[in-house]
């Protein structure tokens, strides 16, 4: 089974309406029983024509008529909010650069985790794959510090330290 080719931008205009400031994408044309004119197409995913595209390529190209390439990274970090404001191309490195501290981390620091030695603390950062060693530290928060710090450097705007 061939898979469909890709929407293109003046077939998603036909289709759906992308509302800029709220992120939200509605049904302009009725595509299917399950699809209600004037309702809310999807908010992470949405399949059109057979196809199912993530919502902030859509937005994308929707709005610039490009597919975002490499990525497009959500600023604050919430993939439901597709609003325009707060999307922005980057490269795979700078999208890993804003995911926030997992869950699981046992330091309570992004960048940090303990050494084998009792009582020191490891810092370090990943950029384009590579993992860079910052340095080990005395507590967390002093190996925290270095990874904000080489956060912001290697980063800038796309640098998320929590």
């Amino acid at each position: 089974m061939r898979t469909p080719p890709r929407v293109t931008r003046a077939r998603l205009r036909e289709l759906l309406h992308y509302d800029s400031d709220t992120g939200e994408f509605r049904w302009w044309e009725r595509v299917g029983e399950e699809v209600r004119l004037g309702g809310v197409a999807g908010c992470i995913r949405i399949c059109v024509e057979g196809r199912t595209y993530r919502a902030h390529q859509l937005a994308w190209l929707y709005m610039t008529g490009e597919w975002g390439r490499p990525m497009i990274d959500h600023r604050d970090g919430d993939a439901t909010n597709n609003s325009w404001s707060n999307l922005r191309q980057a490269t795979a490195s700078q999208n890993g650069a804003n995911v926030r501290r997992r869950r699981q981390n046992a330091s309570g620091y992004k960048g940090v985790r303990s050494c084998r030695s009792p009582g020191r603390w490891q810092a370090e950062i990943s950029k384009q794959g590579r993992k860079i060693h910052l340095g080990t530290f005395d507590t967390p928060e002093a190996a925290h510090a270095a990874y904000v710090e080489a956060a912001r450097k290697l980063f800038g705007e796309f640098a998320r330290p929590e």
